[in-house]
């Protein structure tokens, strides 16, 4: 019996100094910033995204893609008290192209100076929303040109690409057949700007002396078949400006994004 009471003893001694290390209960982080880095990952499904893959998707449909890019951006992170750290806006929108990816096709993001704490949850937006764009070219800081370069303008009247996809498509009467998304707002006629937020499987600890990676997976066909599943043959193979079509693949993007795993280091 008391083998066993000793046993428990250390076992649970052993769990509370386990909990205390994940969590760092009762640590100052006063004054303290960390980094943090988001991984995207663009996947079909439960495969990895691969250029020129052919991706089934519903309705007997397939497509293969050549080009992938969207805009993220108002990235926020909120901690376990309820605050919310918003990145700078002047460096808070991303593109992520696929192109970037590294050998294991992950797009890393570095968020810099966050002010430490345990987040659960985080926030972005898809594509830019309406208050940054009203600020004119000039409040578009560094990101217009990177914008222009990566092809993500059409000009400045019509705004931002929010998401690009290039590639073809067939079905059972059609043989590879363009495919081009090129999805924005239109100005301020048309507000396809959505928002996303992802709640952390475990706690993000943002120290001085860690960085956390957040793994997210972003499910591309749900571009297609998420919230709304949709028939490339009935005009979804050609969605740009479109009132109609625009926002029904905004608000399947809203749907496409998920946090794999988290890692403390």
């Amino acid at each position: 019996m008391k083998i066993l009471k000793y046993t428990y003893a250390l076992m649970l001694c052993a769990l509370i100094a386990s909990c205390s290390s994940d969590d760092d209960n009762g640590q100052d982080l006063t004054g303290q910033t960390g980094n943090i880095v988001l991984k995207f990952d663009n996947a079909v499904g439960d495969q990895d995204f691969i250029f020129g893959a052919t991706y089934n998707k519903s309705n007997n449909e397939s497509f293969q893609l050549n080009t992938l890019k969207y805009i993220v951006s108002n990235v926020r992170v909120k901690d376990s008290e309820g605050n919310t750290f918003l990145y700078p806006i002047e460096d808070n929108a991303f593109i992520i192209n696929e192109e970037d990816g590294n050998n294991a096709g992950e797009i890393y993001v570095t968020l810099d100076n966050v002010n430490a704490a345990n987040y659960t949850e985080i926030t972005f937006g898809i594509g830019i929303d309406q208050e940054r764009f009203a600020l004119g070219a000039e409040g578009q800081g560094d990101f217009l040109d990177l914008a222009s370069e990566e092809g993500m303008m059409w000009n400045w009247s019509t705004g931002y690409r929010f998401v690009r996809l290039d590639g073809t498509f067939s079905s059972d009467t059609f043989t590879n057949e363009p495919l081009n998304v090129h999805m924005g707002s239109v100005g301020t006629s048309l507000d396809n700007y959505r928002e996303v937020t992802l709640e952390f499987p475990n706690t993000v600890l943002v120290r001085e002396n860690k960085t956390p990676q957040i793994h997210i997976v972003a499910d591309i066909a749900k571009i297609f078949d998420g919230t709304t599943s949709v028939n490339l043959s009935d005009g979804y193979n050609q969605v740009h400006v479109s009132e109609e079509t625009t926002p029904v693949i905004a608000a399947n993007m809203q749907s496409m994004f998920m946090v794999h795993h988290v890692h403390n280091d």
